[in-house]
């Protein structure tokens, strides 16, 4: 019996994976996958693609664990908190400088950002999310969902250096935020899954 890419795709759901790693394992772009999840995948003119199962997933990311981002020179900086007004905020202040930031849920990462402007600025447009401002208006929704539910959202920070390459400027915590997205399982972050 064959089973359509939007079968799978709630398949998948049902087994409790996040969308980003729908979209990884099944090869397929993010929005096609939460179309299907959000039922506006439905078009009478455009039928869904059969396909034969089983299909070849690709091999997972290992997630991220606190670990790691420790040994990598990450330490504790914050952690996520709501407020009584239900608003997001620090427990602590935050580094000021440029770097890379963790948001690590039992013992392991689930988003990893980079903080060009600095980790305080950035952080802050997380509680205060801009109305056009996506990114920001949906990890504050992860993140209010996530401490509603249980725990708390550590937040751990990095600053490498910037260098150079062959005379070119390389920034480094640019890179350290790539290099994590590409090699871990990072639920939140969408890139992680391509």
């Amino acid at each position: 019996m064959e089973m359509t890419k939007a079968d799978q795709i709630r398949a998948l759901a049902a087994d409790g994976l996040e969308v980003a790693e729908i979209a990884r394992r099944l090869d397929i772009r993010y929005q096609q996958a939460y179309n299907v999840l959000k039922g506006r995948n439905r078009s009478a003119s455009i039928p869904d693609v059969v396909v034969p199962v089983p299909i070849a997933l690709k091999p997972m990311k290992p997630r991220l664990p606190v670990e790691t981002l420790i040994a990598g020179g990450g330490t504790l900086a914050s952690r996520w908190l709501l407020s009584a007004d239900g608003d997001l905020v620090l427990d602590m202040p935050v580094p000021k400088a440029v770097g890379v930031y963790s948001f690590v849920k039992d013992e392991f990462a689930i988003y990893v950002g980079v903080a060009t402007v600095g980790i305080s600025k950035r952080l802050y447009t997380y509680g205060k999310p801009g109305v056009s401002q996506r990114t920001n208006i949906r990890l504050n929704g992860f993140i209010k969902k996530a401490l509603g539910q249980s725990g708390s959202i550590d937040i751990y920070v990095a600053t490498p250096p910037d260098m150079e390459w062959n005379g070119l400027p390389v920034h480094g915590a640019a890179g350290v935020e790539l290099g994590l997205i590409n090699k871990y399982m990072l639920p939140w972050n969408m890139r992680s899954a391509g």
